[in-house]
């Protein structure tokens, strides 16, 4: 695990986690075009100009700013045996003081689906927030009828919370969500996490 400012990696048993940079676009751009009708019913509605070069190198510029600024740690899952880019995980909205908190987020590419490499991600960065970054809980939110997400949640050692009325705009319309969440000393039940 490498962590400087504007430098993050975590290696996992089958992934690398890392800071997005300019030579992944073409990958990223691929996945995400292939993969659109898989994603799209589960995120907020795509911009015009969402998979341009311009709109890629935003994100990286963003990605480098919230780590140094520590708001955010935005990572690409890159598949460590070949370097396929399979997904990223975001860990957003980093709340220090008495919160000490974040939010994750996260999306997985359709050829990539159900092998266990989101499991393996959220397990890694969980245990980064709690070790290395000192956060107290993770946050994460999906939609009810999203059923994988729930059950990888739910496996990485999330607890459901309930339900968040509106919560976000997803393809266009305001949904409810149901909230998970993850505490570094759970006395809810057993979590590996921490």
């Amino acid at each position: 695990m490498i962590a400087r400012r504007n430098k993050v990696r975590i290696e996992t048993e089958r992934l690398s986690l890392r800071l997005p940079a300019h030579s992944d676009y073409r990958a990223w751009a691929s996945l995400r075009d292939q993969s659109a009708e898989f994603l799209q019913p589960w995120e907020p509605t795509w911009a015009a100009d969402h998979l341009t070069r311009k709109s890629f190198t935003n994100r990286v510029y963003w990605a480098q700013r919230s780590v140094g600024n520590g708001s955010a740690i935005p990572l690409f899952l890159v598949r460590r045996a070949d370097e396929a880019l399979v997904g990223a995980i975001t860990l957003d909205n980093i709340r220090r003081g008495p919160a000490q908190a974040g939010t994750l987020g996260y999306w997985i590419g359709q050829p990539h689906q159900r092998q266990g490499y989101m499991l393996e991600a959220i397990a890694a960065i969980a245990h980064y927030a709690f070790r290395e970054l000192d956060l107290s809980r993770l946050e994460a939110a999906c939609l009810p009828e999203n059923a994988p997400s729930r059950g990888v949640l739910e496996k990485a050692g999330f607890k459901y919370e309930g339900v968040a009325q509106s919560y976000l705009q997803i393809n266009g319309r305001w949904r409810n969500h149901v909230l998970y969440a993850m505490l570094r000393h759970d006395r809810r039940g057993r979590s590996d996490a921490g």
